[in-house]
């Protein structure tokens, strides 16, 4: 994997290059690397905000989730007690959602870039706010159309530990802390893989406060 060169970035450099760490044949955590364009994504993400509330959809089981959910881009996933699908309308509001920030877009590309997969062109991101005591179940990302592209994931905020299990609910799985500005990317032959986040833990992040945000960027269409 040749190292990126932060071109994307222009004025942001950072002051060390961030470090890729593998986690599966085809999956990477990205140290850092969205921190050159934080001052970019939180005042972009403020604004899908806006337009698209967080939301506590409920599972077809009829449980609410416990993280906020929104989405951009042309599609957003949603889930209720008919399934989980994509719409590229926004059910709270009857709008379609807010379109996908292009400081979104391009860091998106350029961490599927940099983790081995070219020309990742994210149609969808769901944006998920976990408080202290949120959490995610183990589970695949499987309601796309295709599996051909990566899932490419940004934490920001609180830390998180991230689970990255197997192909099967039961295989044993990987723990792997997170931090703000770090990115996993996994696709290829680790595409189908369950992976979910353990309750976070009370504390305050300097920019975010009292929770931590997560971007998952896909190709749903």
């Amino acid at each position: 994997m040749q190292p990126h060169t932060f071109d994307l970035f222009a004025d942001h450099q950072p002051a060390q290059q961030p470090r890729a760490e593998q986690i599966g044949e085809q999956s990477w955590v990205l140290r850092g690397f969205a921190l050159p364009l934080t001052d970019r994504l939180l005042p972009a993400l403020d604004a899908v905000l806006v337009a698209a509330p967080l939301r506590h959809m409920v599972t077809p089981g009829g449980f609410s989730m416990s993280v906020g959910t929104s989405s951009c881009g042309q599609l957003g996933w949603i889930t209720d007690r008919s399934g989980y699908r994509y719409s590229r309308v926004d059910p709270l509001s009857g709008l379609p959602w807010p379109e996908l920030p292009p400081v979104f877009a391009d860091l998106a590309e350029a961490a599927a870039q940099e983790a081995g997969f070219s020309d990742f062109k994210a149609d969808s991101c769901l944006i998920n706010r976990y408080i202290p005591g949120a959490k995610m179940s183990l589970h695949q990302d499987k309601d796309e159309n295709a599996y051909a592209a990566p899932i490419v994931s940004l934490s920001l905020g609180l830390p998180a530990m991230f689970l990255f299990g197997g192909f099967a609910r039961g295989d044993k799985s990987q723990r792997i802390p997170l931090l703000h500005g770090d990115m996993v990317v996994w696709g290829g032959v680790d595409r189908l893989r369950f992976h979910g986040v353990l309750p976070i833990k009370q504390g305050r992040h300097p920019q975010l406060g009292e929770q931590r945000i997560n971007l998952t960027f896909r190709v749903a269409g």
